[in-house]
């Protein structure tokens, strides 16, 4: 802010130094060169001079006013018969700051009136013909109007190049803050989805434990075994899913990845499988193809939507089995997680549909994410529900 502020107070001093040395060499000048035939330099010619010379410290503030002042005081110079050369540059100076604060037609009249001045003055001084003095008058009015219109296009340029930036500052900002918020959301879902499935799993265990608690003790324990491994598992998760929300204690940024989404994967496919199969719903996993690990938002994408899937064979098609099949490619991962129900909570639905419900609708958006597909429905021409999805995959490596 100092900075910004000081600005201008440096440019008034300049200014000022110009005008003051502009004045002292006119007098100093004009007090050694006495040409015939001229008006003696005297105190009122000091006067004129300073009255040409002084106002330009004002230039950039009150650029006509200076003009007028400056171009009144050459003409009065002029006619009270003194060698006018002694102060033509005060007022082609005063022109070439107008020049750089107006377009040239605003400009035009400042030309007209400087150009006639100067004109006036250079015929005055009985030294070269008319038509030499309309050359150099607009040879130098010419060169004057031309540096200071290209000042001017420069600091427009300048100026328009300093709001880019600050727009482009203030999207970039929007952009974060956007971020942000896409991230948040996509960890409500992630929390959405640890939770719905492990309390899934939990419940069944728990109830199959109260069951058969008395008729079957082993079996409760190896339930209640399932339902502790379950929710300490689940506490895993979510705690490295929170984690993310930390602000760290230098300020640091909080998005990147979790210790707890390190972990997820395909990679713990088996454990997955593992789980849903001890509540009660066996599960097969199939690959074909030359499996190659995914890149990490990709990989954590495929895991929870397999997830969610058996999450949702548990909730409405248990007691029953599935598969998963994993096929690699060349270039796309196509996942299979089918069932052999029916459950009368999926109904007798007889066309697929791209996602319907929480849960195959955060299935979907993360597949698109990815530039992927996902399909969920009943199986074509057999008992049992299906969810297909497909992820782009890199080259596989050579």
């Amino acid at each position: 802010m100092r900075n910004v502020a000081a600005s201008p107070v440096r440019r008034q001093v300049i200014d000022a130094v110009i005008a003051v040395s502009v004045a002292a060499v006119t007098v100093a000048f004009a007090r050694q060169y006495h040409p015939d035939g001229w008006r003696r330099f005297d105190q009122y010619a000091v006067l004129i001079s300073l009255a040409v010379s002084l106002p330009l410290a004002l230039r950039r503030r009150v650029p006509w006013t200076v003009l007028l002042v400056s171009t009144a005081g050459l003409t009065a110079y002029t006619a009270a018969g003194y060698q006018p050369s002694i102060n033509a540059w005060g007022p082609v100076l005063a022109f070439y700051t107008l020049a750089t604060v107006l377009p040239p037609r605003r400009a035009a009249l400042g030309a007209l009136l400087v150009g006639g001045v100067q004109e006036y003055a250079v015929v005055a001084a009985h030294v070269v013909s008319i038509w030499t003095a309309t050359g150099q008058t607009l040879v130098v009015m010419g060169l004057a109007w031309a540096f200071g219109t290209n000042v001017r296009r420069v600091r427009d340029r300048n100026d328009r190049l300093t709001e880019l930036t600050r727009r482009l500052q203030v999207e970039q900002a929007a952009r974060a803050r956007h971020a942000v918020t896409e991230e948040r959301l996509r960890i409500a879902r992630e929390l959405h989805d640890v939770v719905a499935h492990h309390l899934s799993v939990i419940s069944i265990q728990s109830g199959l434990a109260r069951y058969v608690f008395d008729s079957a003790p082993d079996t409760a324990r190896t339930a209640l075994d399932t339902v502790a491994d379950t929710a300490h598992r689940s506490l895993e998760e979510m705690r490295g899913l929170l984690q993310v929300l930390r602000v760290p204690p230098d300020g640091g940024d909080a998005s990147g990845t979790s210790t707890g989404e390190a972990g997820t994967g395909l990679a713990k496919l088996p454990e997955l499988t593992e789980r849903v199969s001890a509540s009660g719903v066996p599960v097969e996993i199939e690959t074909t193809g030359a499996a190659r690990p995914l890149p990490p938002g990709p990989d954590l994408c495929a895991y929870r939507i397999v997830q969610e899937a058996l999450t949702n064979t548990l909730k409405h098609a248990a007691p029953t089995r599935a598969r998963v099949s994993l096929v690699y490619s060349a270039d796309l991962l196509t996942v299979h997680v089918t069932d052999e129900g029916p459950s009368p909570a999926r109904g007798a639905a007889t066309e697929r549909v791209p996602g319907s419900g929480q849960g195959l609708v955060g299935m979907r958006e993360r597949a698109h994410l990815y530039g992927g597909t996902f399909e969920a429905g009943p199986q074509q021409g057999t008992a049992g529900y299906e969810v297909r999805f497909t992820l782009p995959l890199g080259p596989a490596a050579q």
